[in-house]
């Protein structure tokens, strides 16, 4: 370590002090599927014990309605579970926003539920790096700058959120609430690649259930009079397929519907998912899909209802942002870790962070890999190496560094 100042180097070498192992593995063991309410209760509970180490006003926040298309066309209420939000020194004139999910991609009926060994230093295991893993460095971070500073410059809040992984609808505006006002914000998503990169600039994600209604008829008798809604649905599938290009991706991704072979259907449901690169590329992205439903209507005599939206705004990496991974790219070499950083085609509440207009590093998390499948894992000895980086990150930002 170099260039470091007393107070710096005091909560650098007080992160190796926090068994962040153990929580993660203990974390592990709880499935937290986003769709598993027993379960994310479960995980709410036991993270607002650990949290409640830190100062601040804590409360399990409940989440916002959001709704879905059943695959028979109803529109129906979606539950999702609460969300663990703290508020520390809101009077500070620093604020900063610190951002992690508690929810998996693996349900509770998922065959991966346990952790395991794969070598020496690579725990195996349902969300060690996406990104139970980034929790445990988020709240060592916290917990070295609080002991080893007096930390009354900065204040900050936290929202570990239980439906990240379905795109946030609960928890999204809670989200926007706490951006109000922060100087920086840095989210805990795992490294872009094992090495510890991170991701810069990210698309959009619009996810949309479009409902074809046509018209049933006998496929012998009277096929004529009827309005073949998994036609329509195909034809708008290949329409929107050919919208995609160097700026926008295009994923038609499921079509529910259709019945017995002697009947002409007349209901289809298209799922797809589009990611524009900008928010221009996301004005004519939708307005593409306008135009593709309205052509499809017609020429096929049926009625259309789209449902779903654009709910991660597109995340370039503007001056603001620029400088603010400038920052930790010095941390890091000041700690002997070389931190660079690529565009990346996921997305995460950091997109909805940086359309607030704050400045966001969004893979503050664990080095590991394989996310989203039973391969994850993740580095042990990253734990340490990121708590210490997102520590000295958090006393310059606090300390008002420039942005």
């Amino acid at each position: 370590m170099r260039g470091l100042s007393s107070i710096e180097t005091a909560a650098v070498e007080a992160c190796s002090g926090f068994e962040m192992l153990g929580r993660v593995q203990t974390w592990s063991a709880i499935n937290s599927g986003s769709r598993n309410l027993q379960g994310l209760a479960s995980m709410a509970a036991v993270l607002a014990d650990e949290f409640a180490r830190l100062p601040g006003e804590l409360a399990l926040r409940e989440p916002a309605p959001a709704d879905l298309m059943a695959a028979d066309g109803t529109i129906s209420s979606l539950q999702h579970g609460a969300n663990l939000h703290l508020k520390v020194r809101p009077e500070a004139p620093v604020q900063l926003l610190f951002t992690g999910h508690m929810d998996t991609v693996f349900g509770a009926d998922h065959v991966f539920q346990s952790c395991q060994w794969l070598e020496d230093g690579v725990l195996n295991g349902p969300g060690v790096a996406d990104m139970k893993g980034g929790i445990a460095v988020m709240l060592a971070a916290l917990q070295a700058v609080e002991s080893a500073s007096d930390p009354s410059r900065f204040g900050y809040e936290i929202i570990i959120n239980s439906d990240e992984e379905v795109g946030s609808p609960g928890s999204a505006a809670l989200i926007a609430e706490a951006a109000r006002g922060k100087s920086a914000a840095l989210t805990y998503e795992p490294s872009a690649l094992p090495d510890g990169t991170l991701a810069g600039a990210r698309p959009g994600s619009g996810n949309f259930s479009i409902l074809i209604a046509g018209k049933s008829a006998h496929a012998g008798r009277n096929p004529e009079e009827g309005r073949n809604a998994i036609v329509a649905a195909a034809d708008l599938t290949l329409r929107l397929a050919k919208a995609k290009g160097p700026r926008l991706s295009v994923n038609p991704a499921r079509i529910d519907g259709g019945g017995p072979n002697n009947v002409v259907p007349d209901l289809a449901i298209l799922r797809v998912n589009m990611r524009p690169f900008t928010p221009g590329d996301e004005q004519r992205a939708k307005a593409q899909l306008d135009a593709a439903v309205a052509m499809v209507a017609a020429e096929h005599e049926v009625k259309i209802q789209v449902h779903g939206g654009f709910g991660r705004p597109p995340k370039p990496l503007d001056a603001k942002a620029e400088k603010l991974f400038q920052l930790v790219k010095r941390c890091g070499a000041d700690l002997g870790q070389a931190i660079q950083w690529q565009a990346s085609g996921g997305v995460c509440d950091g997109n909805n962070i940086a359309a607030c207009g704050v400045p966001v590093v969004d893979t503050m998390g664990v080095r590991g890999g394989a996310i989203h499948s039973a391969q994850e894992y993740l580095i042990a000895d990253s734990l340490v190496e990121r708590a210490q980086l997102s520590a000295l990150a958090i006393l310059r930002l606090a300390s008002g560094e420039d942005l």
